[in-house]
């Protein structure tokens, strides 16, 4: 019978099943958290630590911030360049021998408006966004896919699509996120690593609040969000810790959307 959960495929569901606390077990794990030291990052880097996940933060930084110090690995690393991303995998890999779980969450926006975009300041924004997720997936999902396991958390954006106003190129950048997460997702699921991202609603930094979010488009912002507020950064920690454990085991090439119901918000 369609939707029926019944048959002889029920005997093998039980034979591996897991009870819920190692389902979400991630005490051991090794999590790479790309920008680790930023806004979101330093957040969820810090609720991989209370997980107990041996956490290794990649940041241009030059202190980690001061509840992570001496929690976790700091390595000092610019996400856009490849070569720096290897040398620091080559220290992840001696120190800890493997790596579970990688975060990425480097990024860079600007307001300006389309006409008045520089190709320095387009480059500057494809980079942060685009070209680092490419290298550090391509860099450290190159060990998951020798150890045949592995978590990548990448971060996509409501601006993913459709697009947000003054974000051109941020825009841009975040729907080649989305784009990326499910092309290694459908590339990497022989090898058990999945691949998926997050989809955060409106998270306002101090920046963006002085020069993106001025009082008009806030009330613009929270009227098309159902919760009628913005997101804070440990709402992201359930989402995130998730798609890092085993009780995802199924799930890849997701882009998961904790935005307060701004996606699903037409008139």
């Amino acid at each position: 019978m369609v939707g029926t959960d019944e048959g002889p495929h029920q005997q093998n569901k039980n034979d591996n099943k897991m009870n819920i606390e190692e389902r979400f077990h991630l005490r051991g794990k090794v999590a790479v958290v790309v920008g680790g030291a930023g806004y979101l990052c330093s957040t969820l880097s810090g609720a991989f630590l209370e997980s107990g996940m041996k956490v290794v933060i990649l940041d241009m930084a030059k202190e980690p911030p001061a509840d992570l110090s001496g929690k976790a690995l700091y390595l000092n690393a610019n996400a856009i360049s490849k070569q720096g991303l290897i040398e620091a995998r080559e220290t992840i890999l001696k120190t800890f021998g493997k790596v579970d779980v990688l975060l990425n969450g480097a990024t860079v926006n600007a307001p300006t408006p389309f006409l008045e975009i520089t190709e320095e300041e387009m480059d500057r924004i494809l980079a942060a966004n685009v070209k680092a997720v490419f290298f550090a997936c391509q860099v450290f999902g190159e060990a998951m896919v020798k150890q045949k396991s592995g978590s990548i958390i990448n971060f996509a954006s409501a601006s993913s699509g459709p697009p947000l106003s003054k974000a051109f190129t941020y825009s841009v950048a975040k729907a080649g996120v989305a784009n990326i997460t499910q092309n290694l997702a459908r590339e990497w699921a022989p090898y058990n690593v999945r691949v998926n991202a997050l989809r955060p609603g409106f998270f306002p930094t101090e920046w963006s609040k002085k020069h993106f979010i001025d009082e008009k488009r806030k009330v613009d912002i929270l009227r098309h969000t159902p919760m009628g507020r913005f997101g804070e950064p440990e709402e992201l920690i359930g989402a995130t810790l998730w798609l890092a454990s085993d009780a995802a085991s199924f799930v890849t090439g997701s882009i998961i959307a904790v935005d307060g119901g701004f996606t699903a918000m037409t008139i």
